[in-house]
């Protein structure tokens, strides 16, 4: 696994490390910045532990010792955002809970930056480039997230919609034809009704583009995915970061098509931009 991943499988495994190295990792994931430059001795007066602890939890991620852990550390420190997602706590005051959401969605989606693979966004944007019209399937958190792709999706001439009701979604769905683009977002992609509609739009003939898990059943019934995981338990926690990597990937779509459009098309675009200008204030006028 990659270096840049240190942070993420040490989170991960808390749950599996015994008491005395549990102690090491809060201690490293509180600040992993200043752990890169701690002595052993250090470390282990920090965590309250015994050096020997600190070497078998080094070990135990696949370093040879302690000075080969700080310098896998320091790699993942430079990969990538130096934010680690840390749990809310019930003691948590508002200066720690809203560090750690901050936190957590900017290591998620700096992750998720590194994630995305340039050749499948392209593949996307050639369906979505040739679509005779375009649905947004979303449920939950992700409806919204169709929602606002709808939003963005409009300006560029075609027409485009967004159901976040899973029997309009059906009939949708089947009334699908050859020609058709059919995007279908689920973080999870283990939504059974999501699943069935990505299979019957497909059996109509639509062209049927998921944003969700790699591997899952809703991916498996996709003609092309963009598939981009982050460490989010959305089984038992609010969706948070993973509505933000949503939106954003919904933006890099967005923007692929806008470019292949070429410059004669931004005129239209700023043609629906400056149709709200009589809608607001003058930026000037505060009061």
């Amino acid at each position: 696994m990659a270096s840049h991943d240190l942070l993420d499988r040490i989170r991960l495994r808390l749950e599996e490390l015994n008491r005395s190295e549990r102690k090491v990792a809060d201690v490293i994931l509180a600040d992993p910045g200043s752990a890169t430059s701690m002595s052993i001795a250090t470390l282990a007066q920090a965590a309250s532990v015994s050096e020997p602890t600190v070497n078998r939890f080094c070990r135990s991620f696949d370093a040879k010792g302690y000075p080969d852990f700080k310098i896998k550390l320091a790699q993942s420190l430079a990969g990538g955002t130096p934010y680690v997602s840390r749990a809310v706590e019930p003691g948590d005051g508002a200066a720690d809970y809203t560090q750690k959401i901050f936190g957590a969605t900017i290591a998620a989606l700096d992750e998720a930056r590194r994630q995305a693979d340039p050749v499948r966004i392209e593949r996307v944007v050639d369906y979505l480039i040739q679509a005779k019209q375009i649905h947004f399937f979303g449920l939950g958190a992700s409806g919204a997230v169709a929602q606002d792709a709808q939003h963005k999706f409009f300006r560029f001439n075609l027409p485009v919609t967004s159901y976040v009701d899973v029997l309009m979604q059906r009939m949708v769905a089947a009334a699908c034809h050859t020609g058709d683009v059919v995007v279908v977002i689920s973080w999870t992609g283990r939504t059974r009704e999501l699943v069935d509609i990505a299979r019957l739009a497909r059996e109509s003939g639509a062209v049927v583009l998921g944003i969700t898990a790699p591997g899952s059943p809703l991916a498996r019934e996709c003609t092309e995915t963009l598939e981009v995981t982050t460490p989010e338990d959305t089984d038992y926690y609010m969706p948070m970061t993973s509505r933000m990597i949503q939106l954003a990937l919904v933006d890099v779509l967005a923007t692929g098509v806008t470019l292949r459009r070429g410059e004669d098309f931004l005129s239209h675009l700023k043609k629906i931009k400056d149709s709200l200008q009589e809608t607001r204030y003058p930026a000037h006028d505060r009061h």
